[in-house]
């Protein structure tokens, strides 16, 4: 296989790379914001300039060939290299202006971030905030985010991550609540209560059932990926909740119904790729939430 210098072309890359990752034409053209037959020509022009077949074109869907797989990982370098060279362009901006991109969990997001992002207005009134309130984690590599806000050390050694303060979760239910169905004396007596799930019940039923709490998916009526609905749902009676102490101690209507109950730890760090820490706003920010935060 011979590919001569002068006929590298990146959109021609790119629009394999994408493809390849998205599974389909129309997917990829979504996300690189091109019409189909413009990305099947770029795909097509790199097939050609290699000399190989790609792809597998089926009814349904795309397929990678073999040279197609053993290509896919050069190209995914190829990929990673490109977004450092966008990382660290945009670390030589030194002014405290522009937009910064971060990521936190719907609870933290909301009762968090506020006041610190207050007195980030204060200290960089001409920065542009965007606030990714989602529970999946963002992919900071490829640039989802500037600064992630986790629960979670992250692997990847390609990113700086800071450990801020720990905390826990405990058991919250509303006062009236516990007074319908009367306050748990034991964990058997806790076992009989109704709970608000957060995702999916059954991943917590082991955790539950490793402090004595023994649960079935029959204890959640009611469940949701929204941590800030789940409070919500907490505090107007739907059933048991578990919340930063926090957030459960901000709302007088609440009480922990079972204290012997052990407590969750949660773990917070805050994370950026290492280029965009050399980056004056991003540096700005990041410090701000590590010293807010933690």
């Amino acid at each position: 296989m011979e590919w001569k210098r002068s006929a590298f072309d990146w959109n021609q890359a790119r629009a394999f790379l994408v493809t390849a990752e998205e599974g389909s034409l129309s997917a990829a053209a979504r996300a690189l914001g091109l019409t189909q037959p413009t990305l099947s020509r770029q795909v097509a022009g790199l097939e050609e300039a290699l000399g190989v077949t790609l792809f597998e074109r089926t009814s349904r869907a795309l397929l990678l060939t073999q040279s197609g797989v053993e290509l896919l990982v050069h190209f995914r370098t190829m990929g990673d290299a490109a977004n450092t060279i966008s990382v660290a362009a945009t670390g030589q901006s030194e002014a405290v202006t522009g937009h910064v991109l971060i990521s936190a969990t719907d609870m933290m997001a909301t009762y968090f971030l506020p006041p610190i992002l207050k007195k980030l207005s204060k200290i960089a009134p001409d920065l542009q905030i965007e606030i990714i309130a989602s529970n999946e984690v963002s992919d900071l590599r490829r640039r989802e985010a500037d600064i992630a806000i986790r629960h979670g050390r992250p692997t990847d050694e390609a990113l700086i991550a800071k450990r801020l303060r720990d905390t826990t979760a405990h058991l919250f239910a509303s006062k009236q609540y516990l007074d319908e169905v009367g306050r748990p004396k034991s964990h058997a007596d806790l076992s009989e209560l109704t709970f608000v799930g957060f995702d999916q019940p059954e991943l917590r039923l082991g955790l539950m059932a490793s402090r004595g709490v023994n649960l079935t998916t029959a204890n959640f009526n009611f469940s949701t990926s929204s941590a800030t609905l789940m409070l919500e749902l907490v505090r107007q009676g739907f059933g048991i909740g578990i919340l930063p102490v926090e957030v459960g101690a901000a709302y007088p209507e609440l009480e922990n119904p079972f204290s012997a109950f052990e407590p969750l730890s949660i773990e917070t760090w805050l994370v950026a790729h290492r280029e965009l820490k050399t980056n004056l706003r991003i540096r700005v920010v990041f410090d701000l939430l590590a010293e807010g935060i933690g």
